[in-house]
């Protein structure tokens, strides 16, 4: 299990820890006898010598379905077998050895024991279990259910000998009597009741939602006592049912009517949907459980929360949300959003399928409650790890950005694409940071912030710059050949470390270029770009398009001069010895970059046909005359960028394949077909010639 998963269990333990306090301070009064635990009541269901392979495949399957593993697993542990820590505000629990050994396990259990402690939270020496054990849902659990479990955990795990660890929690908190008290006022220990108005798909959902899924530990709000308001849609408050619920620093969502019923099975199997990927703790329950149900169950789960009546009920979503915003390029979150959200989100908010979420229709942005939202923010997030999807994705934390950067850039994200949900205030980031206290990166490069262009006297003149960077190929049709932006190579709008920044750029031109064989300016430097990775036309120089573009390079020079070191400058160097190996290329290109590049090099390209991602090779691609036709400035350019995703450091997780991967891979792309250029024989008229030029 994660260490993020590992802390958004152990928020959970935190909040229902204080159950303590309230079963002491309930039951200071009450005489012994109350404390005394029910007897284990035998059903005269023993343990069979041997059971039949279809009983342990049902108990292994009921494991499933109630994530027994998330709990009772340890980080690198061996499955079941216990010791997951669990911080509460009064130390620190720690998951019990679930496997069959008799000495440190549950081996010695019968099965009445077992159903006791499933239902009643008591174990078999008497001791009360914290309510963490969502031993009040359990208790719903059928009889068959229940013995098929216990008959899979003692004869279908491996036994392991690990001793429990010693909860590490002072008096009185350590009184673990005190919770008799807590559940004789909130413990609600009968089994689920079909109901005979509704059909036998609607029954099961409720049953493995209020039951064995236990939905309600998270998305239902709690009492004075902690308790689960509702344990069920039936009663006085069963309409607070899963209608959400603040679990420390997240959001758990209101899951009355959210989503269609395909919408729901499907994030419920894979881990996202045409309007989400889950978050925080979820993550995990899709990857250990409900990635593993039957089709049938989880149609049956979404039927039954569908039919859960909302203030907020579900509507599908227009199509004409999806669309760049019109204050995008006008207010500091519009511009904070293009520079850091852009490159995976897209400027629409559409997101890529299967890879990055959108933003219209996203319960982690709609929501009233942004504490989801600033926590991934700040902190990062990774998508679910499924059989449908085995490849994580990873957003790192954006905690370098301060918390009225982040209030700005999260309070447009949320005003627009239909999502209409309040501001965030930098105050809430604040405190959200003193909780989370995410890990920063310390990085000697200074990423500008863009939205500071709305500073300048001629800030217009600015964006327009920015904007071609981004958007090079629709706004300058004339001069672009193929699909490509600037932005394409220059990611962030040129303001990530090694990824070619545009940082300091200016105080270095004209300079003379090998290539050229001559002096150049910042222009000429341009509009060889628009001449070979855009395998398009040059811009006039005197024209205000290229004016904009100098314009917005000479902003991001500051105090730059011609004799200093910039940090992050250019695309870094790769060792020219490695031999590279383009049979391996192929295979890391099918791995790492085919998602985003497309299977045969031709790019991806969302619902409308607009390219999000451009091609690597082929007619729409850069030019044979581009650097990156070139094996080794290839290969260092995508050592340090590509691919994006990867890992949690900031901006984009990008970069992280070995020196000879990324040699592989680059010299497999480089040679693919592409378009040729006419005026590659004036190259190097004065100096050699790299060894990886393609002509």
């Amino acid at each position: 299990m994660s260490d993020v998963a590992s802390k958004a269990r152990g928020s959970v333990w935190k909040r229902l820890g204080r159950v303590a306090l309230a079963a002491i301070i309930v039951g200071g009064g009450i005489f012994w006898w109350v404390v005394t635990p029910p007897p284990v009541e035998e059903s005269g269901l023993g343990l069979p010598e041997r059971a039949d392979h279809a009983l342990i495949a049902r108990g292994e399957y009921v494991a499933q379905l109630g994530d027994c593993v998330a709990c009772h697993t340890a980080p690198g542990g061996a499955p079941m077998a216990g010791g997951l820590p669990l911080e509460t505000p009064f130390g620190v629990l720690y998951s019990t050895n679930i496997t069959p050994d008799r000495e440190t396990g549950i081996g010695g259990y019968s099965f009445g024991a077992f159903d006791r402690a499933m239902r009643k939270g008591v174990t078999a020496d008497g001791r009360h279990m914290y309510p963490a054990m969502p031993y009040p849902s359990y208790a719903k659990v059928l009889p068959d259910d229940m013995y098929a479990l216990y008959v899979y955990l003692m004869q279908g795990v491996k036994p392991v000998a690990a001793p429990n660890k010693a909860m590490e929690i002072g008096f009185p908190f350590n009184q673990r009597w005190s919770l008799a008290f807590w559940n004789l006022l909130f413990l609600d220990d009968s089994l689920f009741v079909a109901d005979a108005g509704r059909d036998e798909t609607w029954n099961r959902g409720a049953y493995l939602v209020q039951g064995l899924g236990h939905c309600g530990a998270c998305h239902t709000p709690r009492g004075i006592g902690f308790q689960e308001v509702a344990m069920s849609d039936k009663g006085p408050n069963g309409d607070r049912f899963l209608s959400g619920s603040r679990v420390e620093e997240w959001n758990a969502f209101n899951l009355r009517d959210l989503w269609s019923v395909a919408d729901m099975a499907e994030l419920l199997r894979t881990g996202q949907n045409r309007f989400s990927t889950v978050t925080g703790a979820m993550t995990e329950v899709i990857h250990n459980s409900t990635q593993h149900f039957t089709d049938g169950d989880l149609v049956a789960i979404a039927t039954y929360l569908k039919s859960l009546p909302t203030d907020h009920p579900y509507v599908e979503p227009s199509e004409d949300i999806a669309d760049v915003p019109a204050d995008m390029f006008t207010t500091r979150g519009g511009l904070a959003y293009a520079q850091f959200c852009a490159d995976c989100h897209r400027l629409d908010g559409t997101g890529v399928p299967k890879v990055f979420p959108p933003l219209a229709g996203n319960p982690s942005i709609a929501s009233k409650d942004p504490s989801t939202l600033i926590h991934i923010t700040l902190t990062g997030w990774k998508t679910a790890k499924t059989n449908a999807y085995p490849r994580v994705f990873t957003m790192p934390g954006f905690a370098r950005l301060d918390d009225r950067e982040v209030a700005e850039l999260l309070s447009f994200v949320r005003a627009n694409w239909g999502n209409g949900a309040p501001a965030v205030t930098a105050d809430a980031v604040k405190a959200a940071r003193a909780v989370l206290d995410p890990r920063i990166d310390n990085s000697r490069f200074e990423t500008p912030r863009i939205a500071d262009i709305l500073d300048e006297p001629n800030a217009e003149q600015l964006i327009r710059g920015m904007r071609l960077n981004t958007e090079t190929h629709e706004l300058l049709p004339d001069n672009v050949g193929n699909v490509l932006n600037c932005a394409s190579c220059h990611l962030n709008a040129g303001t990530v470390a090694d990824g070619s920044p545009y940082v300091g750029v200016s105080a270095f031109f004209p300079s003379y270029a090998p290539r050229a064989g001559r002096e150049i300016t910042l222009e000429d430097r341009i509009n060889g770009c628009f001449l070979r990775s855009m395998n398009g036309k040059a811009l006039p120089k005197e024209g205000d398009d290229m004016k904009a573009m100098v314009a917005y390079f000479d902003w991001m020079k500051r105090e730059t001069r011609p004799e200093d070191r910039v940090e992050g400058r250019g695309i870094g160097k790769i060792d020219r010895s490695i031999v590279p190996d383009p049979e391996n290329g192929a295979r890391v290109y099918v791995a790492q970059c085919a998602v985003c590049h497309g299977q045969d090099g031709e790019g991806l390209k969302n619902a409308n046909g607009r390219f999000i991602y451009p091609p690597l090779w082929g007619d729409e691609s850069f030019n044979i005359g581009a650097g990156m036709a070139r094996t080794y400035t290839a290969a260092a350019f995508v050592k340090r960028n590509m691919p994006i995703g990867f890992h949690e450091r900031f901006p984009l997780g990008q970069g992280g394949l070995s020196d000879q991967e990324a040699v592989d891979v680059a010299e497999y792309f480089s040679h693919k077909p592409r378009p040729d250029f006419a005026p590659k024989v004036n190259d190097w008229p004065r100096d050699k010639k790299p060894s990886d030029a393609r002509y």
